[in-house]
């Protein structure tokens, strides 16, 4: 990515997709070029907290709401201590943010953090493409002096795919740290960071939990030398084929019967330590609006997502793997993509979704709760 920082307001960008399709319009943000895979969201709030997801890594994020940045960037929304998101995509960018909580506009905010994007585009339409095409390789251009289409065209087919990109460790945490239990302190948990968001330990914490935050990197004696009540895997992004070593760690927590809870990226790797393959969704799922049934109790929830992968496991039966039986215990119901798995024999969940609810509903938080039950159970 190549950037600057000048008023951008005026500056003519271009956006070229790797199946030859362009979109023109004016640069937001940044100034300069940037690439990534073109994926779309149909939250109509929350922009803050989506693009500070690490899971949108590499990922240049088209918004299906038309009017983007109305309550500015505020100090305390963000789930991580950057912009994650590759590049950014909107048809009317708000001219004055409103919010007593603001404290800049998010043009600034992104070309402070050198994030190259682009307003002014039909959004509705490159989202249709993206949803009868699937999501591809994108680049913005930016700038007086923008090269022809053949070399932008060629430079977007140039870079990498994100089927078998392994990102998680790009976007943890390097090093150990700990989140308090607030108040008194019940369990501890070890999480293994794949791309966690901030407000994922906070809500074990608010339920007396002390979070060790691990690194993508750790081992399972990392993880059982904190003396772990349960075991988290967070979300994160990029292939889930290529994390052996978080699938290696999930299979030695689940020999030992340690309570386990995943979200997102880690019901993907729960999903390859028990047995079932994944698969590329075609444009996958992103916003905070997604229907899914949780199959135990017949609810339904809406939730936030952010996946571009899914497990491939049967819908309509049991499932014998080696740590015992495992069902599907949540499904979306716009396509019947598995959106949860549950072992049977012993205290191991996930979920594909995102149930902080930063930003998003609150119908999923009760997935929290369930995995205190579950180390409840395990201590009695």
């Amino acid at each position: 990515m190549t950037t600057s920082t000048r008023g951008t307001a005026k500056v003519p960008a271009v956006l070229v997709l790797e199946d030859g399709r362009i979109f023109r319009g004016r640069a937001y943000g940044a100034v300069g070029e940037t690439f990534g895979e073109a994926v779309f969201s149909t939250g109509m709030t929350g922009y803050q907290e989506t693009l500070t997801d690490p899971s949108y890594h590499r990922q240049v994020v088209v918004m299906t709401a038309p009017h983007v940045g109305n309550t500015g960037v505020n100090d305390e929304d963000p789930e991580s201590a950057r912009i994650w998101v590759a590049g950014y995509v909107v048809r009317d960018p708000a001219r004055v943010s409103s919010n007593w909580r603001a404290r800049r506009s998010l043009d600034e905010e992104l070309r402070a953090q050198g994030v190259v994007g682009i307003q002014g585009v039909d959004t509705r339409a490159l989202t249709r493409h993206l949803r009868e095409s699937g999501a591809m390789r994108v680049g913005i251009f930016s700038g007086t002096a923008l090269p022809d289409e053949g070399t932008m065209l060629a430079e977007v087919r140039r870079q990498p795919e994100m089927t078998g990109a392994d990102l998680s460790a790009e976007v943890a945490t390097k090093e150990a740290y700990v989140v308090p239990a607030i108040g008194e302190k019940k369990f501890t948990v070890a999480a293994v960071d794949l791309g966690i968001k901030g407000m994922t330990p906070h809500r074990m914490a608010e339920r007396g939990i002390e979070v060790h935050v691990l690194p993508a990197t750790a081992t399972a004696e990392d993880v059982f030398a904190v003396n772990p009540d349960g075991v988290f895997f967070s979300n994160g992004p990029g292939d889930p084929a290529t994390a052996d070593g978080p699938v290696a760690v999930m299979r030695a927590v689940l020999e030992r019967k340690t309570p386990l809870f995943g979200i997102c990226f880690g019901n993907q790797i729960l999903g390859r330590a028990l047995g079932f393959g994944t698969y590329k969704l075609k444009y996958g799922h992103r916003g905070i609006n997604q229907p899914v049934q949780d199959r135990t109790t017949g609810k339904v929830e809406v939730t936030a997502h952010n996946h571009g992968f899914a497990v491939d496991a049967p819908l309509d039966k049991v499932s014998d793997t080696p740590y015992g039986r495992a069902e599907v215990s949540h499904v979306c119901l716009n396509d019947n993509v598995v959106e949860g798995l549950q072992l049977l024999d012993q205290p191991a969940f996930s979920v594909q979704y995102h149930p902080e609810a930063a930003a998003g509903p609150h119908d999923a938080a009760y997935l929290f709760d369930r995995f205190v039950s579950l180390m409840e159970a395990e201590r009695a």
